[in-house]
């Protein structure tokens, strides 16, 4: 049996990101090269992956879980498409490209963020009604496709987004932050975990490591980018550094200074590893990615 590493994971994500598209009217190719454009830029592909890398740990498919994993995909870039406008954090640059509406206008950019979420949704529903003679494989997705609707929507990532737009140029408290942090950021983290777990054969004791391991996870990586934003190259972020600070972000960072973000980063990557201690022969790359977070931010 293979054992597949982060890279191994990414490359098949990447192989087969575009094969979910929904085929585009002529008439409407502008709608599908910006949302192309902001797909094909690249990036760590880490929402996936981890749905991928659970869903294999677990004993599933990866061939199975993939609709899944790029669903979440769409998601994250569309998220990334409407962070990113004027009336949002209205930032120029994304991965070293310039942003999605500086290439094609904030209207047209606001209706490819609309085609890619609608699309997640799409490809996600395709694949369930293949299994509609099959309850017990259906119910798998069912459940993978509620945990990323959970955490892409008003209870996760867009309350997140809402919260860190209203918490600009105030005083906020370590709650406040936490909130933040756990919606905007670690809500679709832990919807890749928990999706990829429910695709794969995962008991309930199981599934309650992973969702420690991933809360934890998702936090850590909101609080190492907030380091990197202030101590980062801009030329290996590919995006401006600083920006939270001209935004007034509310981040660890700006409450605690970076000693003290560094300390809390390095807290939340042992806890991670440590929810997974008794599979870590097993659970390599989860853990590796946790570690990797822990490098990065130092």
């Amino acid at each position: 049996m293979k054992e597949y590493t982060f890279e191994d994971y990414r490359n098949i994500v990447e192989k087969h990101l575009m094969d979910f598209i929904p085929d585009v009217d002529h008439k409407s190719i502008t709608l599908y090269e910006s949302m192309k454009y902001s797909l094909s830029a690249g990036g760590k592909r880490i929402r996936p992956v981890l749905l991928l890398a659970t869903c294999d740990f677990c004993g599933g498919s990866i061939e199975e879980a993939l609709p899944y994993a790029c669903a979440l995909e769409y998601i994250h870039n569309y998220s990334l498409i409407h962070d990113d406008l004027p009336c949002m954090d209205n930032d120029d640059l994304r991965r070293g490209r310039p942003t999605n509406h500086k290439v094609y206008g904030e209207a047209m950019a606001t209706l490819a963020g609309d085609g890619l979420q609608a699309a997640a949704f799409e490809t996600m529903n395709h694949d369930m009604l293949l299994y509609f003679d099959d309850p017990a494989a259906l119910k798998k997705r069912i459940r993978a496709s509620y945990e990323i609707s959970k955490g892409a929507g008003c209870r996760g990532m867009v309350a997140g987004q809402v919260a860190d737009m209203e918490a600009e140029d105030k005083n906020c408290s370590q709650e406040m932050i936490d909130y933040i942090h756990l919606t905007k950021t670690a809500a679709l983290i832990v919807a890749a975990v928990r999706a990829g777990a429910q695709l794969g054969n995962c008991d309930p004791e199981m599934l309650a490591q992973l969702t420690i391991y991933a809360e934890n996870l998702g936090l850590a990586f909101q609080i190492c980018d907030d380091i990197l934003d202030v101590i980062g190259e801009e030329e290996k972020m590919g995006k401006k550094a600083g920006m939270d600070s001209i935004n007034k972000k509310a981040t660890y960072p700006a409450l605690y200074g970076l000693e003290k973000s560094k300390e809390h980063l390095e807290e939340l990557t042992d806890t991670a590893i440590e929810a997974l201690a008794r599979y870590y022969d097993n659970a390599e790359v989860l853990t590796k990615l946790a570690k990797d977070l822990e490098v990065r931010g130092k």
